[in-house]
């Protein structure tokens, strides 16, 4: 088999990070695995396996023609059988497949909001759905927003699945006293939510005021980015909530944090949360996506509804005077997200669907 992932950029996000996940878990499964990247590279592209084939299309627009006949030329000399577009990148597949029609498409959605997307850009999904092979969602509302809307009827439902990277250097120093920290891994987009963090930064000053909130993830430096940088100084926050931008030695950052959140009002399954059980800490999260299926309230971390702000605030602060329930709940999710998302049982499911395509 012979399989290509494709991804708009390589900058951290989840859906890049799953691109890298499928890259390398298929180059130890598969005859050949590669990855390209359509518009930019980014802090992802050192976390490729060496065995993974690699091409940069240096894509300039939508219809960069020249970029896609590039991208044939590399799917016929590597006779490459399937193409993996994630999320918005399905575009270049399709047209990709006009000129070299004997390429299969398999789309991967990772977003957690594709059933509130534009009517213009419904459409044209609902177009380029007719040319996929088959359809891979990362939550159950997806999959029947799958099947009632696209024109497809191969869509499977496969969770997220991601590994801590060792190998990166530690570089970043988080803010903050040591031992009182909560982390939110989120990019800087409304999908994430970052006002209900906020909320409750304002209510831990005023109870815990040594406890910090870090909020690392790629700055788009947009109207959302600033509204939650005026938003923490007309709260006064400055000195209780950080934020970062993106970062690539996410294992360092998450060792420095004592408890890790999620503020989402919409998701897939955030591959934030597969890294925070990986590491064993503590969660509190709102209850969207798939995010239930792992996290069983009281018994390996907390959710609440979303915009709850009271009682997300209570939870972490259950957190911060229990230290035994840290560790208990930490523990807790290793163990599920072990069980459930391991790279080994989702690689496997996914071989046997496509062969079953």
């Amino acid at each position: 088999m012979r399989i290509v992932q494709i991804i708009d950029s390589l900058e951290i996000g989840g859906a890049e990070k799953m691109a890298i996940n499928y890259a390398n878990a298929l180059s130890a499964k598969i005859e050949f695995s590669g990855l390209v990247a359509t518009r930019a590279e980014g802090k992802l592209k050192n976390q490729l396996s060496n065995s993974v084939s690699y091409l940069f299309l240096k894509k300039k627009s939508t219809l960069d023609f020249g970029a896609v006949f590039r991208l044939k030329k590399y799917c016929k000399e590597n006779k490459i059988e399937y193409l993996q577009p994630h999320s918005s990148s399905y575009f270049t597949a399709v047209l990709l497949k006009f000129i070299y029609p004997k390429v299969s498409i398999i789309w991967h959605d990772h977003n957690g909001l594709s059933e509130f997307i534009s009517s213009e850009k419904s459409f044209a999904l609902k177009i380029a759905s007719i040319f996929f092979k088959g359809i891979i969602v990362v939550n159950y509302k997806l999959k029947a927003w799958a099947e009632k809307e696209l024109n497809c009827r191969n869509v499977v439902y496969l969770p997220n699945f991601t590994t801590i990277d060792n190998s990166t250097s530690a570089e970043t120093i988080l803010k903050g006293e040591l031992g009182k920290r909560i982390l939110c891994l989120a990019n800087l987009r409304d999908q994430k939510n970052h006002f209900l963090l906020l909320e409750v930064a304002q209510k831990l000053k005023q109870s815990h005021p040594d406890w910090t909130f870090h909020i690392v993830g790629k700055d788009f430096e947009d109207d959302y980015s600033k509204q939650v940088k005026s938003t923490i100084i007309n709260k006064h926050l400055e000195d209780s909530v950080f934020v970062y931008g993106s970062k690539n030695d996410i294992k360092n950052i998450i060792n420095q944090s004592d408890i890790t959140v999620l503020t989402s009002k919409s998701e897939g399954l955030p591959i934030a949360l597969i890294e925070y059980g990986l590491s064993k800490k503590p969660v509190v999260s709102t209850k969207v996506g798939e995010i239930p299926l792992i996290i069983k309230d009281g018994i390996n971390g907390f959710i609440v509804d979303v915009n709850d702000a009271g009682l997300f605030y209570q939870k972490v602060v259950r957190y911060i005077t229990e230290s035994d329930l840290r560790a208990q709940m930490g523990d807790s999710l290793y163990k599920t997200v072990i069980q459930n998302n391991s790279e080994e049982g989702v690689i496997a499911n996914y071989l046997n669907w496509i062969l079953s395509l």
